[in-house]
């Protein structure tokens, strides 16, 4: 079963000098963090804030790629999790027939947030994440600790 989410923010992790993109369930309270590196939180970062930049950047090359091919992204999924590392599929569809593309789930949701595309997590990826020390930690969090990652 796939379970909806949404961004919830971006954090950086002092402990490991890496990004924490927050996946919360819409309608629940499901959470997902996925460790990225800077140049993808970034990007993410662009999208929430709806930035234009003055040339496009990856992200936005593989959006106006879709749309120059009359294609739309009509979802990602991140489908597991295999020894930490986190695993996704972007479906492209044109006229009704989908194309799943293997993809890191930093680079599927930096092009959904750009796509407006529904972002959606299957339920086995919650069940495996070994998080008791991260659920701990994020209990901590204060707002502050969502500052401007740019």
């Amino acid at each position: 079963m796939l379970i909806q989410m949404k961004v919830e923010g971006l954090l950086f992790d002092p402990r490991s000098g890496m990004y924490i993109l927050l996946l919360k369930e819409i309608n629940g309270t499901e959470t997902l963090p996925i460790w990225i590196g800077k140049p993808e939180a970034d990007s993410i970062a662009l999208a929430i804030g709806k930035v234009i930049t003055p040339r496009p950047l990856t992200h936005d090359l593989i959006k106006n790629i879709v749309h120059g091919l009359k294609m739309k992204v009509s979802r990602i999924v991140i489908t597991e999790i295999v020894d930490n590392t986190f695993y996704a599929l972007i479906y492209l569809d044109k006229n009704g027939k989908e194309t799943a593309i293997d993809s890191r789930p930093s680079d599927a949701v930096a092009v959904a947030l750009r796509m407006n595309s529904p972002i959606f997590v299957d339920e086995l990826v919650i069940e495996r994440r070994n998080n008791d020390e991260l659920e701990e930690w994020l209990k901590n969090l204060k707002p502050e600790d969502f500052g401007n990652i740019m």
